[in-house]
């Protein structure tokens, strides 16, 4: 039996992830690919440099494409069952990175219906309103109106389904029972869905008549989506959709990834800084016992959840990191005083975030795509 799970609706245990990529069938970015992007982007994102995005399906053939002239667009999404926590941003904020280095074009699916047949204690309007308190945090990120549309599903039905239906006629139920695990206890809803979240791997290209690469920046458990539509597109005429992948954020608590089923350990961007200090300085991490024992023999960061807060955020510059690295396994650096700085960094970028989410509010039509 596995030590972890990854599926889209679950991430449980310590996630190997040198054997996630052979068990779903994905290639490590590798120093190639790095090379070949740096040379777009004038440099490698943070996310790239520390392998936080780390896999990818067929992003060398966009980057081919792209040199050939072919210009490619964003997508990627969110299942909007509850408020955005930290963890949610780290592909959002790289999508707004490639948006910004290939000048893309980003459709943003909100599965607001995915949420309310899979989550039996969600109403659907509590669903579409986690769409569009979701959606504040997207534009928050800084995406670039004129080239960025989201959309929710239930509001988008009209246009999303023309294409759904194509994808669902070329996948037969005993693939999404062997991709997702379905069994006689689905609702029939979460059985049609894939077909739903394939659609927008296509439908630009329906939508302006030609046929456009798409890439797909996501967690890595989100890859079963792709998988039939990956299957389904040469059928219908279109391009297979590339991904790149990152790697979970991690809790507060110790081991597991972020998540919102427990809040203390959970940091949302609507939380106070105040609230995130707390959760901070109760933060597990790789510290001893007493001061006097850290000082003799050092910390852990490899099992610090603090210091891959730094890792994943909040230390952008390198040599700093490996500083924070060396003072902590040295004894040089005090477990308190880490946290107290990590919540001063978190507390000003969820002050800026929340600044950037209120304006939001008077602009999110203008994201918004409806049928």
């Amino acid at each position: 039996m596995p030590r972890f799970v990854v599926t889209p609706w679950e991430v449980k245990g310590k996630v190997d992830y040198e054997k996630l990529v052979k068990q779903f069938g994905t290639k490590l970015i590798d120093a190639a690919l790095l090379k070949k992007l740096e040379r777009y982007a004038g440099g490698l994102h943070m996310f790239l440099r520390r392998g936080i995005f780390f896999s990818h399906r067929d992003f060398d053939w966009i980057l081919n494409m792209y040199e050939k002239g072919e210009k490619f667009y964003l997508y990627t999404g969110r299942g909007p069952s509850g408020y955005t926590h930290i963890g949610h941003l780290i592909p959002w904020i790289f999508t707004k990175h490639l948006q910004d280095v290939f000048d893309a074009e980003l459709y943003f699916q909100m599965t607001d219906d995915e949420k309310f047949l899979f989550k039996r204690e969600l109403s659907l309007k509590d669903a579409t309103g986690f769409t569009y308190d979701n959606a504040l945090d997207v534009i928050a990120c800084g995406f670039d109106p004129r080239k960025t549309f989201i959309f929710s599903d239930v509001e988008y039905a009209k246009t999303l389904y023309r294409t759904a239906i194509q994808v669902a006629k070329h996948i037969t139920f005993s693939t999404v029972k062997a991709v997702f695990g379905f069994t006689n206890e689905n609702n029939i809803g979460t059985i049609f869905f894939p077909a739903i979240q394939a659609a927008p791997c296509f439908f630009p290209s329906v939508l302006k008549g030609k046929n456009i690469p798409c890439l797909i920046p996501a967690a890595i458990d989100q890859d079963p989506y792709w998988r039939p539509s990956r299957d389904v597109a040469p059928k219908l005429g279109f391009y297979k959709p590339a991904q790149l992948h990152c790697k979970f954020i991690p809790g507060l608590g110790e081991g597991g990834k972020m998540s919102a089923s427990q809040p203390e350990t959970c940091i949302f961007t609507t939380d106070k800084p105040e609230v995130a200090k707390r959760k901070i300085m109760n933060a597990f991490t790789g510290g001893r016992a007493t001061i006097k024992e850290q000082r003799e023999k050092g910390g852990n960061p490899e099992v610090c959840s603090v210091y891959q807060y730094y890792y994943f955020m909040f230390e952008e510059d390198d040599e700093k990191l490996e500083e924070i690295y060396r003072e902590c396994k040295n004894g040089d650096r005090i477990c308190g005083d880490c946290k107290k700085i990590l919540a001063e960094r978190v507390g000003r970028f969820l002050v800026d975030h929340q600044r950037k989410r209120e304006k939001a509010k008077s602009v999110i039509q203008d994201f918004m795509l409806k049928d």
